[in-house]
Order: structure tokens, then sequence, then C-alpha cells
């Protein structure tokens, strides 16, 4: 932003709705370096639209210059806090993914069985039956899963 400008400039403002929406995009896919990457950029785009939601100005120093000409103070410290929250997250992202990729060889994100049984009963224009509970650990289908090695065979032998 320029000094003595009313509002922030069109290129900020494009920028914002770039780095948001590339980073939604992001958000969709299955490979969770791109969820990680899309996090990144989110949040860069939230924090960017929180600063423009301040008004420049000098410096918020006491004395340095009068309150009406100073910057507010309260975005700035709202993108520290948020930068802060990003980084945890992108870390723990980050370590999910190395973990993904060490156990499983790829860091694809997994359909689990139930999202497998809504395509099939969305693609046959079925209602899923209600789940009443009362069912033992063994006997109920959505609580078994196969083990990971069996899962990855079942990946690669079916088609997308």
């Amino acid at each position: 932003m320029t000094r003595g400008a009313a509002g922030p400039t069109l290129v900020l403002v494009i920028a914002v709705g770039v780095l948001v929406a590339t980073g939604v995009i992001l958000l969709l896919e299955r490979s969770l370096t791109r969820i990680l990457l899309g996090v990144i950029l989110l949040g860069n785009g939230v924090n960017l639209l929180i600063l423009l939601g301040g008004r420049s100005g000098a410096a918020p120093l006491a004395g340095g210059a009068p309150s009406a000409a100073m910057s507010d103070a309260l975005p700035q410290a709202m993108v520290l806090t948020a930068v802060v929250i990003t980084f945890g997250l992108t870390a723990f992202l980050l370590a999910v993914a190395y973990r993904s990729w060490y156990l499983t060889g790829d860091d694809e994100v997994q359909d689990d069985l139930e999202d497998r049984q809504i395509v099939r009963l969305a693609e046959r224009n079925e209602v899923a039956t209600a789940d009443l509970g009362g069912e033992g650990p063994d006997s109920d289908p959505e609580q078994v899963d196969p083990e990971p090695a069996l899962r990855r065979l079942r990946r690669r032998g079916e088609e997308r």
C-alpha cells in the first residue's frame, strides 16, 4: 500500500485472490504434498488480506506521530499470530506426508471403505442403510480395515 492512499491497490487485491484461489485448488488434490502447498498459499493469502484491512500510516509507536496518522497495529499482530499457526500446521502436515510416504511409498490420501461404499451407492442411485450400531467389532463392515499392504495391492489393481 502506498502512503496516503485511500485503500489497497488493485495489484494487492489480485494477489490475495490468486493466492487464495490457488490454495483452495491445491487443497482439493489427493496428494499430501499439494495439500501442504495449498495450506501455505492459503495462509499467505489470508495474511495479506488481513494486512490490507488495516490502514496505512506511520509506525504505531507512542510519540512518533499523531494518533490519527499511525497505522493500525491489530492486523499486524493478527498476522504475526496467523504466521505462527500456519507454521505449526505446515510442520504437522509435513510430518504426516513424510510418514505416509515412508509407510506406503506415496503421499496420496487413501479412500476409506465408507467412501468407496458411498461411491458405489451413488453409481447405483441407492440410499445407504442406517447404521443402527450394536454390532461387534468383527461383524461391523465399517470397522474392518484390510492391512496396509493389501490396500496397496488392491489400489494398484483397481482402475481409476
